[in-house]
């Protein structure tokens, strides 16, 4: 039995090493696959660039029309004020007065304001200790009132 079960079990290592052998000759081979283009792709870096060269174009260009605009206005500035000195220097000119005429009398005219209605001074002295006398307070006024007598 011992022969039968040795054959048996060769046998199946034979076939064993036949299948192995086999599937190694019979594996198909696998089909090329088409060559594959790379879908185009953006980093966000590249965006983030392009915004950020965006956003100093427009600083600069702000900058820019900040400072001519700044400079308008000092020439406008520059311009007023040389204008003004010309005036003063113009009416700082000594010039004569003409004389007045001598042969007509001068009459005054009368005001058409009304006159002015005096007032009574207010000499009461002042108590720079206790200002609250002042304020129109009864009660404070009593006190002190009572105070000053003794």
């Amino acid at each position: 039995m011992e022969k039968a079960h040795t054959k048996s079990s060769l046998k199946a290592k034979d076939e064993a090493k036949e299948r192995l052998y086999d599937k190694s000759k019979a594996t198909p081979k696998t089909t090329a696959k088409e060559n594959t283009k790379p879908q185009e792709f953006k980093l966000h870096t590249e965006q983030r660039a392009y915004k950020r060269a965006m956003f100093n174009y427009s600083v600069a260009t702000k900058l820019y029309l900040m400072e001519l605009q700044k400079k308008q206005i000092e020439k406008v500035q520059k311009i007023m004020e040389e204008e003004e000195i010309r005036m003063l220097r113009k009416e700082m000119i000594p010039r004569a007065q003409l004389m007045p005429f001598f042969d007509r009398p001068f009459f005054p005219q009368r005001s058409n304001r009304p006159l002015t209605i005096p007032r009574e001074p207010s000499f009461r002295m002042l108590n720079s200790k206790c200002w609250s006398c002042n304020s129109g307070n009864e009660l404070y006024h009593f006190e002190h009132a009572q105070a000053w007598n003794y």
